[in-house]
């Protein structure tokens, strides 16, 4: 890597040298392990996707294309073009439904698309007309119904431009965009398919691809639309990075690491961002430093499968050994000119730089807590559920620092069982978020975090379970630097209690922090709780030192204390 800037980039040192460096030199780590005709890269590792080792070959291929095509390098983007020839000659798998080749053609035809007179326009016409025909599979191909719908889209935008089937291009592409119009619920968030499942794929799928789109095909009337909900996303996404350039651990597909810029680069691409551009690439820099730094890329210069280096807990059935590369989609920044202000302005705070913040998320109905002492970012989770991923969808809170345990860290336990199901969103406001869910046996938990500085309180209603039952209530997690405190407030000793007849109150202090002296949880906030057992109405009163005091109802809406009815509120 170039050295290190820290007059135009005081935070992270990194310039646009940087990202070319780290460009270059992840195609240059891949080159090895193409086949002999370049048509698929089978990259080592002991975990295979569930689609079989060509298809994994082809995901080599297609992601790291993908970054030569931001890199846009003529010798390089040849090399791929050999492998275009032999791969749509019988070597590739052909795209059918629900199928790997769906994923990957969408990566192919935007690389074409995005450097057509660097390669697509220099092929020889009988290797375009088999590519065409390749990738034309994707235009009807069903998708699974979620981010995979944009595949079809962008498959069809570049066939669309380069005249192959004009009529079915454009209908995947209209068919697409209809189908995630489902899943889009304002202020610039969609859930990634049916139900509420909030992740990343917000920034690395639903917006990047049709904002992508509309860019490339210049077209007015859909950039103002998609690249509008783009810029209103970014005003929340922007709090998601630690201090140290941490993405939020939560989600599925953590592989892809860096891949999290890609929305950042495409708000200055676009001209939609919230962002300043020194804000811009001072958040895009940290999270590729971050990485660089921890160990994501190994001694051969390939990225693992996993967070910092190889992990298998934040792997999928599809993760294979060439998975990780869609983290290619960060260098979209990349197709900034050099003279471009995102490159040229100096770095400027991100919002954990810049002041400690308790801020609601409407639309998934998370509460984010930032300290700038410790650069840690936390997320109260009351409203993102998947239960075919869990733990990195269910637990109660996730942060820039620390990772699902095995133990349930920020869980419930009702009886024996940890599960967190039917999640139902309650609200969010000034320093505080609610939600209900299904416990162990049936019981529904009415939980409520009231949040300030680094120092929590966490209130949950355990509603529905037989008198006596027993209840446990998990913190954070420790890790390397951070400090977890777990405290009983009401109705816990230590972090246990148990359930008496009708609802039960429990409510502990909690905090996670890197301060190595912080004043003790008991002197940072004082609660109440007034209501007696079995009633149909509890209160809590959170204290701060030096601030406001706020009561919070849990009630039931019929005034009895059924499993459906209660929830929680400011008075």
């Amino acid at each position: 890597m170039p050295d290190e800037d820290r007059t135009l980039s005081p935070y992270t040192g990194y310039t646009r040298a940087h990202w070319e460096a780290a460009a270059d030199s992840l195609l240059a780590a891949v080159a090895p392990y193409a086949t002999e005709n370049g048509a698929l890269y089978h990259l080592p590792g002991e975990h295979t996707s569930w689609s079989g080792r060509l298809s994994d070959g082809l995901e080599g291929y297609a992601r790291t294309l993908l970054l030569a095509a931001f890199r846009r390098d003529e010798k390089v983007l040849e090399r791929y073009a050999e492998g275009l020839a032999a791969g749509t000659a019988g070597v590739w798998p052909r795209v059918a439904d629900r199928s790997q080749p769906l994923v990957e053609a969408a990566s192919i035809a935007l690389a074409l698309r995005l450097t057509r007179p660097l390669l697509w326009d220099r092929l020889d016409d009988g290797v375009r007309q088999r590519a065409a025909a390749w990738l034309g599979d994707a235009l009807t191909a069903e998708p699974w119904p979620c981010n995979w719908e944009l595949f079809p889209v962008t498959v069809g935008g570049f066939l669309a431009e380069v005249g192959h089937e004009p009529e079915a291009s454009r209908a995947a592409i209209d068919r697409g965009l209809e189908r995630i119009e489902e899943w889009y619920v304002g202020d610039g968030w969609y859930t990634d398919g049916p139900g509420r499942a909030f992740d990343y794929y917000n920034g690395w799928a639903m917006h990047l691809y049709p904002v992508l789109h509309a860019h490339l095909a210049d077209d007015t009337r859909l950039l103002d639309l998609y690249g509008g909900r783009l810029s209103r996303h970014l005003a929340d996404y922007a709090r998601l990075f630690g201090g140290d350039g941490a993405p939020m651990r939560q989600g599925r597909s953590l592989t892809y690491r860096f891949a999290t810029t890609a929305p950042l680069w495409l708000g200055a691409l676009t001209g939609r961002t919230p962002l300043s551009p020194g804000e811009t690439r001072r958040l895009a820099s940290g999270a590729l430093r971050h990485f660089l730094d921890r160990g994501a890329v190994d001694e051969r210069g390939l990225l693992t499968l996993g967070w910092h280096g190889p992990d298998e807990t934040v792997l999928q059935g599809y993760s294979g050994p060439a998975s990780p590369y869609w983290a290619s989609k960060a260098f979209v920044g990349l197709l900034l000119p050099t003279d471009h202000e995102v490159w040229t302005a100096r770095e400027e705070p991100g919002p954990t730089d810049r002041a400690d913040a308790v801020t609601p998320v409407g639309p998934p109905n998370w509460l984010l807590q930032s300290t700038t002492s410790d650069g840690l970012v936390r997320l109260h989770n009351h409203g993102s559920e998947d239960v075919r991923y869990d733990p990195y969808y269910t637990r109660l809170a996730y942060s820039t620092a620390t990772a699902p345990s095995t133990s349930y860290d920020n869980s419930v336990i009702v009886g024996d069982d940890p599960s967190r199901t039917d999640i139902e969103p309650l609200g969010a406001g000034d320093g505080w978020v609610a939600s209900r869910h299904t416990a162990g046996g049936g019981a529904r938990v009415v939980n409520l975090v009231v949040a300030r500085g680094a120092v929590e309180v966490r209130a949950h209603l355990v509603v529905g379970a037989d008198p006596g039952t027993p209840v446990r209530v998990t913190g954070w997690p420790e890790d390397d630097g951070v400090h977890a405190e777990l405290l009983p407030a009401h109705n816990l000793l230590d972090s246990a209690g148990v359930t008496g007849p009708g609802a039960t109150l429990f409510v502990a202090l909690a905090r996670l922090t890197g301060e190595p002296d912080p004043l003790p949880l008991t002197e940072s906030v004082s609660v109440k709780v007034e209501g007696a057992q079995g009633q149909g109405e509890y209160d809590v009163r959170v204290s701060w030192p030096s601030g406001p005091s706020t009561c919070f109802r849990f009630r039931a809406s019929d005034g009895r204390p059924s499993a459906s009815s209660w929830s929680v509120k400011p008075r």
